[in-house]
């Protein structure tokens, strides 16, 4: 079936990939938007301080706008993305994270649907492995095969797949970079369709291919490993502020939040449910006061910290405690000595 592009000619579409040390999920990514029935006017990639081949790979790319920025999570490089995209002059802007990629038809699906420039169009975001199960939950459907409607009216999740004519980045502005990983497409969907009322469609003919990737907080997840829950706690409270149109009320969601998220720490988390209870009061504070500088490096790092000072602190106290014992005279002794 041929779709019939619905924007004018004039009108210029770019894809905006965030990528981080995935250069061949990168390359199959790019290769995928090549590829497309109808293809973006231009392609950026926003490079977030990877390590690996992708620099090397992504400068000798001819048709690739290449920026290169320090790791700023997902949220730091889909606004610097949007950004740059709209500073460029495009009027539709495509994004995407490196890791997934949309299928060949995908983008004409979008801009067949694409008749208003004040509406976000998203792909429907299915599993890269089975091609069935969703993402993310999308009403009360279990697989791509029960989805028997064109257009879902109210429901997207931004930002892969995401089509965003630069009318909505006028009136809305750009994604949250101080959010870094998680949250930020939540918070830029509330902010469209509460704050601004922005009318946003899924379109289920344009399928967009994505690792499942969510927090699943009935799953043991190990605390040394576990940066991704920092942003899951300390973010909520950005996404809520979006959501309600005062603050006290995200602020009352967010209080009623966090014992909620303890309540599942000690009923599903078997191991280390003390020390997971303890660490929840890190990114509530953060949130509250608006600290948002930690970066997962540094969450890690610190995690990690935890655990050794503890470990260490197991066996070293009990040698202090000998050593004292043996060289230091205990307070009877040294009253007798003072005697004499």
């Amino acid at each position: 079936m041929v779709y019939p592009q619905k924007n004018t000619p004039m009108e210029k579409i770019i894809a905006v990939v965030v990528s981080c040390n995935r250069y061949q999920q990168l390359k199959n990514c790019i290769e995928a938007i090549r590829n497309q029935t109808v293809q973006p006017h231009a392609i950026l990639v926003v490079n977030n301080g990877s390590s690996d081949y992708t620099s090397v790979w992504l400068d000798k790319q001819s048709d690739i706008i290449h920026v290169y920025q320090e790791n700023q999570g997902s949220a730091g490089g889909y606004h610097n993305g949007i950004e740059r995209a709209y500073a460029l002059g495009y009027d539709w802007i495509w994004c995407m994270d490196d890791d997934g990629y949309p299928k060949e038809d995908a983008l004409e699906i979008l801009m067949s649907h694409s008749h208003s420039r004040d509406t976000l169009y998203n792909s429907i975001l299915v599993d890269d492995t089975d091609k069935k199960t969703f993402n993310w939950k999308l009403l009360d459907y279990e697989t791509i095969d029960d989805v028997k409607i064109d257009v879902i009216e109210g429901v997207c999740h931004p930002f892969n797949g995401a089509l965003i004519h630069s009318n909505i980045v006028m009136k809305a502005g750009l994604p949250e970079s101080k959010l870094f990983y998680w949250g930020e497409g939540s918070a830029y969907f509330y902010r469209l369709t509460k704050q601004h009322q922005i009318q946003v469609k899924t379109i289920t003919k344009s399928i967009h291919y994505h690792p499942t990737d969510r927090i699943e907080l009935k799953k043991e997840w190990e605390y040394k490993e576990g940066w991704k829950m920092y942003y899951y706690v300390r973010n909520r409270y950005v996404v809520l502020k979006e959501k309600y149109t005062y603050t006290l009320f995200a602020l009352i969601a967010y209080l009623a939040f966090i014992p909620a998220f303890c309540a599942t720490v000690l009923i599903y988390q078997k191991k280390q449910r003390t020390r997971k209870l303890w660490f929840v009061l890190w990114p509530v504070m953060d949130a509250l006061t608006g600290n948002y500088q930690s970066h997962s490096s540094h969450i890690h790092s610190r995690m990690t910290e935890q655990s050794r000072r503890k470990i260490l602190a197991f066996f070293l106290e009990p040698l202090k405690k000998g050593l004292l014992q043996l060289f230091v005279p205990s307070v009877s002794e040294s009253k007798e000595s003072f005697s004499m």
